[in-house]
């Protein structure tokens, strides 16, 4: 069983789906939720869930062997999902966990991402553009935004009326419909890690 742990800051409707989804399932589970806001919306669906939960600082992010790389090990971290999460992750979370750091974007990548392209920036720059299409991507994680490796992408058309709003309704059902199966399907046959070792 791969134990999965969620980063997310804001309402948490893609961590919702993947808790749910895998309440049945014999690859993994939701071991942890970390989030970066007190007030995310996010945690109190993980305590809905019976999944732990934990908020941490920009400093204990970013220490290696520090707060959260010990709540990781100790809910026996193996795999990490960022889900609505904002920050860049640290370099020593995606040495640690290299092929095992998943994000999920609200466009079409290359195009539409890097620091500062979220939520509805996003959407709104889609229709800008003059895009006849958007979707989702789903990558790895380096040490850049939004530059890992492309898992799976899934595309919607952009109408000629659409706004930020209705666009970002169409981007939602991709992600509750596909993120937790190409979870799923990432995490099937990989082994549990150390993680008493990995995150120091």
């Amino acid at each position: 069983m791969i134990n999965i742990a969620i980063f997310a800051s804001g309402s948490g409707t893609n961590a919702e789906a993947i808790m749910r989804h895998f309440e049945g399932s014999t690859r993994g589970r939701v071991a942890l939720l970390l989030s970066n806001r007190e007030d995310a919306y996010a945690l109190k669906r993980a305590e809905g869930f019976g999944v732990p939960t934990a908020v941490f600082t920009r400093e204990e992010f970013g220490e290696p062997g520090g707060r959260v790389a010990s709540l990781l090990q100790e809910h026996g971290i193996d795999f990490i999902v960022l889900a609505g999460f904002l920050w860049l992750v640290p370099h020593y979370l995606t040495d640690a966990y290299a092929g095992r750091i998943v994000n999920i974007h609200p466009a079409l990548l290359p195009k539409f991402g890097g620091r500062g392209m979220y939520g509805d920036r996003v959407h709104r720059a889609v229709i800008e553009a003059g895009e006849r299409e958007s979707g989702i991507t789903i990558h790895w994680v380096n040490e850049r935004y939004d530059s890992g490796d492309t898992i799976f992408q899934a595309t919607v058309a952009v109408d000629a009326d659409d706004t930020a709003e209705t666009l970002a309704a169409k981007i939602h059902v991709l992600e509750h419909r596909h993120f937790p199966t190409v979870i799923e399907e990432t995490i099937a046959g990989l082994p549990p890690i150390d993680t008493k070792q990995n995150t120091k």
